[in-house]
Protein backbone atom coordinates (compact mmCIF):
# COMPACT_ATOMS: atom_id res chain seq x y z
CA UNK A 1 0.00 0.00 0.00
CA UNK A 2 1.28 3.37 -1.13
CA UNK A 3 1.79 5.48 1.59
CA UNK A 4 -0.95 8.52 1.71
CA UNK A 5 1.36 10.85 4.70
CA UNK A 6 1.58 14.16 2.93
CA UNK A 7 5.04 15.44 1.65
CA UNK A 8 7.22 17.12 4.33
CA UNK A 9 9.79 19.22 2.98
CA UNK A 10 12.41 20.86 5.25
CA UNK A 11 14.11 23.84 5.70
CA UNK A 12 17.17 24.94 7.63
CA UNK A 13 17.99 28.72 7.97
CA UNK A 14 21.96 28.60 8.15
CA UNK A 15 22.65 32.47 6.54
CA UNK A 16 23.74 33.48 10.07
CA UNK A 17 26.84 34.89 11.72
CA UNK A 18 26.38 33.77 15.07
CA UNK A 19 28.65 36.37 16.14
CA UNK A 20 27.88 35.23 20.27
CA UNK A 21 30.05 32.39 19.91
CA UNK A 22 33.23 34.64 19.50
CA UNK A 23 34.13 32.53 16.82
CA UNK A 24 35.83 32.05 13.80
CA UNK A 25 32.99 30.38 11.69
CA UNK A 26 29.69 30.90 11.96
CA UNK A 27 27.64 28.52 15.20
CA UNK A 28 26.49 26.04 12.58
CA UNK A 29 30.27 25.04 11.15
CA UNK A 30 31.51 24.50 14.41
CA UNK A 31 31.94 20.80 15.15
CA UNK A 32 31.22 17.92 17.46
CA UNK A 33 32.94 14.79 16.87
CA UNK A 34 33.41 14.50 12.73
CA UNK A 35 30.68 16.68 12.00
CA UNK A 36 29.50 20.66 12.04
CA UNK A 37 26.17 21.26 13.92
CA UNK A 38 24.56 21.58 10.77
CA UNK A 39 25.18 18.03 9.70
CA UNK A 40 24.11 16.89 12.44
CA UNK A 41 20.52 18.69 12.27
CA UNK A 42 20.36 18.04 8.78
CA UNK A 43 21.04 14.33 9.52
CA UNK A 44 18.67 14.07 12.42
CA UNK A 45 15.75 15.41 9.75
CA UNK A 46 16.73 13.09 7.15
CA UNK A 47 16.65 10.14 9.85
CA UNK A 48 12.69 10.04 9.43
CA UNK A 49 11.44 8.27 6.42
CA UNK A 50 8.91 10.90 5.84
CA UNK A 51 11.60 14.20 5.29
CA UNK A 52 12.49 13.61 1.92
CA UNK A 53 14.53 16.45 1.67
CA UNK A 54 16.20 19.60 3.14
CA UNK A 55 16.49 22.72 2.05
CA UNK A 56 19.58 24.86 3.42
CA UNK A 57 19.12 28.90 3.35
CA UNK A 58 23.25 30.15 3.44
CA UNK A 59 24.81 33.91 3.47
CA UNK A 60 25.44 34.90 0.01
CA UNK A 61 29.09 34.96 1.17
CA UNK A 62 29.65 32.25 2.89
CA UNK A 63 32.89 29.94 1.99
CA UNK A 64 32.46 27.14 4.40
CA UNK A 65 29.24 25.21 3.19
CA UNK A 66 30.98 24.15 -0.58
CA UNK A 67 33.25 22.09 1.51
CA UNK A 68 31.37 19.78 3.29
CA UNK A 69 30.30 16.54 2.53
CA UNK A 70 26.39 18.12 2.89
CA UNK A 71 26.97 19.68 -0.21
CA UNK A 72 27.13 16.38 -2.84
CA UNK A 73 23.97 14.91 -0.73
CA UNK A 74 21.42 14.33 -3.58
CA UNK A 75 18.17 14.98 -0.64
CA UNK A 76 20.02 18.43 0.32
CA UNK A 77 19.64 21.89 -1.60
CA UNK A 78 21.25 24.94 -1.07
CA UNK A 79 18.82 28.48 -1.34
CA UNK A 80 20.80 32.07 -0.45
CA UNK A 81 19.37 33.41 2.51
CA UNK A 82 18.23 36.52 3.59
CA UNK A 83 19.17 39.45 6.26
CA UNK A 84 16.63 37.98 8.84
CA UNK A 85 15.49 34.50 9.60
CA UNK A 86 12.04 35.36 7.98
CA UNK A 87 14.12 35.77 4.91
CA UNK A 88 16.12 32.90 4.91
CA UNK A 89 12.89 30.87 5.09
CA UNK A 90 10.54 32.21 2.63
CA UNK A 91 13.67 31.59 0.33
CA UNK A 92 13.26 27.75 1.51
CA UNK A 93 9.90 27.80 0.98
CA UNK A 94 9.99 29.10 -2.62
CA UNK A 95 12.26 26.16 -3.11
CA UNK A 96 9.91 23.91 -1.42
CA UNK A 97 7.74 22.97 -4.82
CA UNK A 98 4.19 21.37 -3.91
CA UNK A 99 5.52 19.84 -0.99
CA UNK A 100 1.93 19.91 1.59
CA UNK A 101 4.29 20.55 5.23
CA UNK A 102 7.30 21.81 6.02
CA UNK A 103 9.56 21.83 8.52
CA UNK A 104 11.91 24.28 9.51
CA UNK A 105 14.81 23.63 11.81
CA UNK A 106 17.63 25.39 13.51
CA UNK A 107 21.13 24.85 11.81
CA UNK A 108 22.59 25.17 15.72
CA UNK A 109 20.48 22.51 17.25
CA UNK A 110 21.69 19.12 16.73
CA UNK A 111 20.22 17.28 19.31
CA UNK A 112 17.05 16.47 18.39
CA UNK A 113 15.09 13.01 19.42
CA UNK A 114 13.70 11.33 16.60
CA UNK A 115 10.70 10.36 19.14
CA UNK A 116 10.16 14.10 19.18
CA UNK A 117 10.18 14.01 15.67
CA UNK A 118 7.97 11.25 14.95
CA UNK A 119 5.55 13.39 17.62
CA UNK A 120 5.47 16.25 15.77
CA UNK A 121 4.53 15.00 12.27
CA UNK A 122 2.18 12.76 13.69
CA UNK A 123 -0.12 16.27 13.92
CA UNK A 124 -0.23 16.10 10.01
CA UNK A 125 -3.70 13.67 10.36
CA UNK A 126 -5.66 15.75 12.30
CA UNK A 127 -3.97 19.49 12.23
CA UNK A 128 -4.95 22.04 9.45
CA UNK A 129 -2.21 24.77 11.45
CA UNK A 130 0.65 23.10 12.82
CA UNK A 131 2.70 23.23 15.88
CA UNK A 132 5.77 23.42 17.39
CA UNK A 133 8.33 21.07 19.78
CA UNK A 134 8.48 23.12 23.06
CA UNK A 135 9.10 21.78 26.75
CA UNK A 136 7.84 23.66 29.97
CA UNK A 137 9.74 26.05 31.74
CA UNK A 138 10.67 24.45 35.32
CA UNK A 139 12.78 27.63 36.63
CA UNK A 140 11.57 30.19 38.15
CA UNK A 141 11.23 33.30 35.55
CA UNK A 142 11.97 37.18 36.29
CA UNK A 143 11.56 39.95 34.08
CA UNK A 144 14.01 43.00 34.06
CA UNK A 145 13.38 46.47 34.61
CA UNK A 146 13.83 47.95 31.14
CA UNK A 147 17.65 48.78 30.17
CA UNK A 148 18.73 47.89 33.51
CA UNK A 149 20.10 44.67 35.25
CA UNK A 150 17.18 44.55 38.19
CA UNK A 151 14.68 42.52 38.93
CA UNK A 152 10.72 44.34 38.58
CA UNK A 153 8.69 41.55 39.35
CA UNK A 154 8.65 37.33 39.21
CA UNK A 155 6.56 36.03 36.11
CA UNK A 156 4.19 33.18 36.46
CA UNK A 157 5.82 30.28 34.86
CA UNK A 158 2.63 27.99 34.71
CA UNK A 159 1.78 27.71 31.07
CA UNK A 160 4.80 28.76 29.99
CA UNK A 161 6.94 26.93 27.34
CA UNK A 162 10.10 27.28 26.01
CA UNK A 163 9.48 27.28 21.65
CA UNK A 164 11.97 24.62 20.27
CA UNK A 165 12.53 23.38 16.99
CA UNK A 166 11.52 21.60 14.47
CA UNK A 167 8.28 23.73 13.73
CA UNK A 168 6.04 22.00 11.48
CA UNK A 169 3.23 24.04 9.50
CA UNK A 170 1.14 23.77 6.29
CA UNK A 171 4.06 25.11 3.47
CA UNK A 172 0.86 28.36 1.95
CA UNK A 173 -0.33 28.66 5.14
CA UNK A 174 3.48 29.48 6.78
CA UNK A 175 3.90 31.56 3.53
CA UNK A 176 1.33 33.61 3.48
CA UNK A 177 1.59 34.20 7.80
CA UNK A 178 5.06 35.64 7.16
CA UNK A 179 4.38 37.87 3.65
CA UNK A 180 1.88 39.29 5.87
CA UNK A 181 3.82 39.70 9.25
CA UNK A 182 6.89 40.99 7.31
CA UNK A 183 4.82 43.60 5.34
CA UNK A 184 3.23 44.86 8.19
CA UNK A 185 6.12 45.60 10.35
CA UNK A 186 5.72 42.82 12.91
CA UNK A 187 8.21 41.37 15.14
CA UNK A 188 8.83 37.86 13.94
CA UNK A 189 11.18 35.89 16.30
CA UNK A 190 10.32 32.05 15.27
CA UNK A 191 7.77 31.05 12.45
CA UNK A 192 5.16 30.32 15.28
CA UNK A 193 4.79 34.06 16.36
CA UNK A 194 4.03 34.39 12.10
CA UNK A 195 1.23 32.54 12.78
CA UNK A 196 0.33 34.00 15.90
CA UNK A 197 0.45 37.16 14.46
CA UNK A 198 -2.16 36.28 11.80
CA UNK A 199 -4.58 34.72 14.48
CA UNK A 200 -3.61 30.92 14.53
CA UNK A 201 -3.18 28.81 17.58
CA UNK A 202 -0.19 25.98 16.35
CA UNK A 203 -0.20 23.44 18.73
CA UNK A 204 2.68 22.36 21.53
CA UNK A 205 4.15 19.18 21.55
CA UNK A 206 5.81 18.48 24.57
CA UNK A 207 9.25 17.55 24.16
CA UNK A 208 12.94 17.16 25.53
CA UNK A 209 14.52 20.07 27.34
CA UNK A 210 18.17 18.67 25.89
CA UNK A 211 16.78 19.85 21.71
CA UNK A 212 19.33 22.53 23.10
CA UNK A 213 20.15 25.30 20.46
CA UNK A 214 24.12 25.99 20.61
CA UNK A 215 23.93 30.24 20.72
CA UNK A 216 26.92 30.92 23.41
CA UNK A 217 30.74 29.15 23.96
CA UNK A 218 29.44 27.07 26.95
CA UNK A 219 26.13 25.70 25.07
CA UNK A 220 29.25 23.29 22.91
CA UNK A 221 30.30 21.44 25.82
CA UNK A 222 26.84 20.87 26.22
CA UNK A 223 25.42 20.28 23.08
CA UNK A 224 28.54 17.34 22.67
CA UNK A 225 27.29 15.70 26.01
CA UNK A 226 24.01 15.62 24.79
CA UNK A 227 24.61 14.08 21.46
CA UNK A 228 26.85 11.35 22.53
CA UNK A 229 23.92 10.20 24.89
CA UNK A 230 21.46 10.65 22.38
CA UNK A 231 23.57 8.07 19.86
CA UNK A 232 24.54 5.95 22.31
CA UNK A 233 20.45 5.27 23.11
CA UNK A 234 19.71 5.48 19.28
CA UNK A 235 22.53 3.17 18.96
CA UNK A 236 21.09 0.06 21.23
Amino acid sequence: MADSSPDVVAVVPAAGIGSRMQTECPKQYLTIGDKTLLEHAVASLLAHPRVGHVIIAISPVDSWFSSLPLAANPQVSVVTGGGQRADSVLAGLQAAGDAQWVLVHDAARPCLHQTDLANLLAITATSKVGGILAAPVRDTMKRGEPGAPLIAHTVEREDLWHALTPQLFPLELLRSCLLRALNEGATITDEASALEYCGFHPELINARADNIKVTRPEDLALAEFYLTRLNQTENL
